[in-house]
């Protein structure tokens, strides 16, 4: 077996370079998804860029109402530091492995995966992030919406790395849920995410598990912005009809293309996945309705 080849660069501008004269080598940060391919011989590659090294990595900042994480800032960190900024992505950060995984793992290593079944990828839909790179040639952003491009795809070129993820700060209350076959450390069957932007009166879904790329529920994010305009929702806070919770499931599972796989069939991440959208559109609107995560 030949050698595997170890770069550390010690900053930012030396792993730029490094992935510019290696655009082979795999970034890696905690480690929680390229060593078990490497440790179970699934994938090995021949360098290894390790950035765990890199300082300004490990740094989160606030701007103009957005959230810039650093591709180094681990699950733990958002859930002890973010929480309040970003509540469904610090909610998927809990349901990620173990203490353990999440001291080590990153939101940008869970993207650089871009699993269908990334924990992270629903609330970053919902919420309308976007991911920062670099390379030699500049700096680039990719709207959420354009990162993932097929089954452990995703948009960033081979000379380039993520810097970061720029997340809105929240505009009102969001919720992320998923199922699994087993109440912790699993792997999602499958997962939804959902998020209320109060001041512009807009709705946001993610989807994961349930499509070859973690999804948004477009027509599903239509019908409840609509519906809670014309109800009058918003201004009265009344109850959300049984109806209209049904109505919001059905078109979010609607929106999925689910398969058969050893963890559940198509039919039961979809009907999984209608329950847990009209669950999570119940549980927004009753912290709306309380005064929770309400915006100024």
């Amino acid at each position: 077996m030949d050698p595997l080849e170890y770069l550390r660069p010690e900053s930012w501008d030396d792993a730029v370079a490094l992935k510019t004269e290696f655009p082979d080598a795999v970034p890696i940060a905690g480690g929680t998804d390229v060593m078990v391919e490497v440790n179970f011989g699934r994938h090995r590659p021949e360098t290894l860029l390790d950035l765990s090294h890199v300082a300004p990595l490990k740094a989160w900042s606030v701007d103009n109402g957005s959230i810039d994480i650093g591709a180094g800032v681990t699950y733990t960190r958002v859930l002890e530091e973010l929480s309040g900024r970003v509540p469904a992505l610090a909610i998927a950060s809990r349901t990620v492995g173990s203490p353990q995984i999440r001291n080590r793992g990153t939101i940008a290593g869970n993207l650089a995966t871009a699993s269908p079944a990334g924990d992270a990828h629903p609330p970053l839909l919902a919420t309308g992030a976007e991911v920062q790179v670099e390379s030699m040639r500049g700096q680039r952003s990719i709207s959420i919406g354009d990162f993932f491009t097929g089954v452990k795809r995703n948009a960033v070129e081979s000379d380039e790395l993520i810097k970061s993820v720029v997340v809105p700060v929240a505009a009102g209350p969001q919720q992320f849920s998923k199922v699994g076959t087993r109440n912790a450390m699993v792997i999602a069957v499958v997962s939804f995410a959902l998020a209320l932007d109060i001041r512009r009166r807009r709705v946001g879904t993610g989807i994961g598990s349930a499509a070859p790329t973690p999804i948004r529920a477009e027509a599903a994010e239509g019908f409840l912005t609509g519906e809670l305009d014309a109800g009058g929702y918003w201004e009265t806070r009344r109850d959300l009809g049984a109806d209209l919770r049904e109505q919001f499931g059905v078109l979010v599972r609607a929106a999925a293309n689910p398969i058969d796989d050893v963890s559940g069939t198509s039919a039961y991440r979809a009907h999984a996945l209608g329950v847990l959208a009209a669950r999570a559109v119940q549980w927004v609107w009753t912290t709306y309705q309380q005064g929770g995560d309400d915006a100024d």
